[in-house]
């Protein structure tokens, strides 16, 4: 299998740590196959997919000039959901409050890879953070996402300070490699 690469917004290591803990108190609720190291958690912008080092050359000069002056701001882990059939689902995921600077910082890195030559997927983004992959139980029931929510009651609450080319890396755990880092201006 090749290498494959992505952008994304990094979390800083005290929120993955708060995501994993509390993920904890729900995990016996949602029989999945395979769960996300927890140092492998990020919010993924644009998925490149295999590249030659040109292009990834180009696509971190662009995206850096793209976001060169865009703030930190705050987000907050709200919600779970799940992608795939209904019965029984591919991705486990959390999602984010609605917010748009999330949606612009995507949105420009997004961008700056169009314009670097990468083919990318057309799908609206939908900001979530893979939490596992491949439910395994019974029919899955979507009442679940509510009843054992515990970002439902105490929100993860933190700063979107940094974008991250990231390379993945197959067989190694956790298997994200950061590339390039681009930190987003703090006041």
């Amino acid at each position: 299998m090749s290498t494959h690469y992505f952008w994304a917004l990094a979390f800083p290591k005290a929120v993955k740590q708060s995501i994993q803990s509390q993920l904890k108190e729900v995990i016996e609720h949602f029989p999945f196959k395979r769960w996300v190291h927890v140092d492998d958690y990020h919010l993924t912008f644009a998925f490149l997919g295999s590249a030659e080092e040109p292009m990834l050359r180009r696509s971190i000069e662009l995206v850096g000039e793209a976001i060169q002056n865009e703030k930190a701001f705050p987000l907050h882990i709200q919600g779970l959901g799940v992608f795939g059939n209904r019965k029984s689902p591919r991705i486990f995921w959390a999602s984010l409050k609605p917010d748009d600077r999330l949606m612009s910082l995507q949105s420009r890195v997004f961008k700056a890879c169009l314009e670097s030559g990468f083919k990318l997927e057309k799908r609206p983004f939908a900001p979530h953070i893979t939490l596992a992959r491949n439910w395994t139980g019974t029919d899955f029931d979507h009442n679940w996402l509510e009843t054992n929510n515990p970002y439902q009651q105490d929100p993860i609450f933190f700063i979107a300070n940094e974008v991250v080319l990231y390379k993945t890396n197959i067989g190694k755990v956790p298997k994200y490699e950061p590339i390039a880092t681009f930190s987003l201006i703090t006041e």
